[in-house]
């Protein structure tokens, strides 16, 4: 019988202490490694928050005569390895005044790795708005041969108001993979018994911030807003949904 009681209450702990690998609420501070090319800004601000200041300012602004690329993003170098089984979690706001254009890429999520073959950094999975459209990815097979599944979202970004999204990936090579998607408390995407990630066994870095990457594929800058901005808080990686759920922990 004390057994038995010593199992459930051992049960329940495991759930409630579950494992938050890493965490980052609004701070530069805290962050493995963080980057910015060309004219791009990373800065903690106090005015636009998620629940609590601080939170962060990503800020890139076209310029026609630069034909690098244009990314203001930080970095948890320990995104994922085969095998993994996580949860992915951030609030992110576009400025009220963010001109949406459908004809145009912003990334706002990316999990990328460096290798020594046919590719010297490749993200696998991304998360980039087009319009007010959301879109995801899967990429599989091997850094040579890549396969890549875009996976449209079923949800509209709003600007000046902030959004949560919660990615669940198992990170496998072989269809014993899963991937899910959450969208302001709701699941829009749900891949089971597939391939998420490529075939060499790498680690893969998790990065969020503003990567204005339509800017350098098109080779220049579609609309008027030559300056843009994303606001993000409540960052994590973790073992379960909850931990990761910026509204929860």
């Amino acid at each position: 019988m004390l057994r038995s009681v010593f199992i459930v209450v051992l049960s329940a702990c495991s759930s409630v202490f579950a494992d938050q690998k890493f965490s980052n609420e609004g701070t530069l501070k805290g962050w493995e490694e963080t980057q910015t090319e060309h004219n791009g800004k990373l800065e903690e601000v106090t005015d636009v928050f998620f629940d609590k200041p601080p939170a962060l300012r990503m800020t890139q602004t076209f310029d026609a005569s630069y034909t690098g690329r244009y990314h203001s993003e930080v970095r948890a170098l320990n995104g994922y390895k085969h095998g993994d089984a996580l949860f992915y979690g951030f609030a992110f706001q576009l400025p009220p005044d963010w001109q949406f254009d459908p004809a145009q890429s912003y990334n706002i999520a990316q999990f990328i790795a460096p290798f020594d073959k046919c590719d010297s950094f490749m993200p696998s999975t991304m998360v980039w708005m087009e319009g007010t459209k959301l879109f995801t990815r899967l990429k599989t097979g091997s850094v040579c041969k890549q396969e890549t599944k875009e996976l449209p979202l079923d949800v509209a970004v709003t600007a000046g108001q902030w959004h949560k999204i919660i990615i669940g990936a198992q990170w496998a090579s072989d269809n014993s993979g899963f991937f899910r998607f959450f969208f302001d408390g709701k699941q829009v995407l749900d891949e089971s018994n597939v391939a998420t990630t490529v075939s060499e066994d790498v680690t893969f870095q998790f990065r969020v911030g503003l990567y204005a990457n339509g800017w350098h594929d098109d080779k220049g800058m579609k609309g008027s807003q030559g300056v843009r901005q994303v606001f993000f808080d409540k960052v994590a990686i973790a073992t379960t949904q909850n931990e990761a759920d910026p509204d929860l922990w």
